[in-house]
């Protein structure tokens, strides 16, 4: 019988508090940084030199290359949307970032071998594309499959990695922050490599050479990632299954619908004590009036996401300009 990725995730971690002696925190969290860098080593081994690669052996022009790579980012840009929402709401993190990294190794691999179809031109200086129409088709069926690969395993490793801490611990609060530095940290450093060794490869020895050992990193990435399965923390932070969307957007609606209702205090009085500590309720207090229909850990949550609004507007100031 088929199981979907809830059970999965409840059949490794039951609903009973981990045991941080035997799961999780560092232990498991370093290995999800070199998941990370091996997967940084395979993404930008092929993106970083893919505009080269069209003006070159497939024959495109500068203006042709530039529109495909534009095309192909901003896919890859976009499909974290539709593959954190899918993961929220159905598969889990877990199973996603497995499904994905299968979609992306096996895009890297069709990319490695279209690279070796021999050229239909006796000389590659010819002013005319070499490439036959199999090469180009699997070319972008490839380049399009690691897309979707990639945006299934983007939205979800690192905060796989930051499950592996307790927020509500104080020592591992701590050490959570400091997982995500040292994931920035060992991210970059693998960036800077496969700029070095990826670039010289398929510049000076062969494209299928090049294209293969990103190919190689990311069945690396895999398999560690697949290493530390009986150490995880899995996550059952997710409020009775239901969509995240859905959730947050329900909590909106229902307090513009009762925006004129008075005394709203009595509703859920004894749902309070599930307000964390730390959490300011007092803040986008209009979100309140949503308590009517809406848990009050729902209502928190929509203010949550209005808090990071101010940051995902910085930090879309800075992509625009990239």
């Amino acid at each position: 019988m088929a199981i979907t990725g809830d059970q999965l995730e409840n059949t490794i971690s039951p609903a009973n508090p981990a045991v941080r002696l035997s799961s999780g925190g560092w232990r498991s969290a370093r290995l999800i940084i070199f998941v990370e860098m091996a997967e940084h080593f395979a993404y930008y081994g092929i993106s970083s030199n893919l505009i080269t690669y069209l003006t070159g052996p497939l024959g495109q022009s500068t203006a042709a290359a530039a529109a495909n790579v534009n095309a192909w980012s901003g896919t890859v840009s976009f499909l974290p949307l539709l593959w954190g929402f899918i993961a929220d709401s159905f598969l889990g993190r877990f199973c996603t970032i497995l499904i994905a990294s299968c979609l992306y190794i096996l895009g890297l691999g069709l990319l490695s071998y279209s690279s070796m179809i021999p050229s239909q031109c006796g000389s590659p200086n010819q002013l005319v594309s070499c490439a036959s129409q199999l090469q180009v088709t699997l070319f972008f069926c490839s380049l399009y499959i690691i897309a979707v690969g990639q945006g299934g395993y983007k939205p979800c490793i690192k905060v796989f990695g930051a499950d592996q801490f307790d927020g509500n611990d104080p020592t591992e609060a701590k050490a959570k922050s400091s997982y995500f530095n040292w994931m920035m940290f060992g991210s970059c450093a693998s960036i800077l490599t496969t700029y070095v060794v990826s670039n010289y490869i398929q510049e000076n020895l062969s494209w299928s050479l090049g294209f293969g050992v990103p190919s190689g990193f990311m069945l690396l990435s895999l398999f560690l990632f697949l290493l530390g399965i009986k150490s995880y923390r899995f996550s059952n932070a997710r409020l009775g299954n239901k969509n995240p969307f859905a959730r947050i957007g329900r909590v909106f609606v229902e307090a513009v619908k009762n925006r004129r209702k008075q005394d709203l205090d009595k509703y859920n009085p004894n749902e309070t004590l599930l307000l964390l500590p730390h959490q300011d309720s007092k803040q986008f207090r209009f979100l309140d009036r949503a308590v009517i229909s809406c848990d009050l850990v729902e209502i928190e949550e929509a203010k949550a996401v209005l808090r990071l609004v101010p940051i995902w507007m910085t930090s879309l100031v800075y992509a625009i300009v990239s």
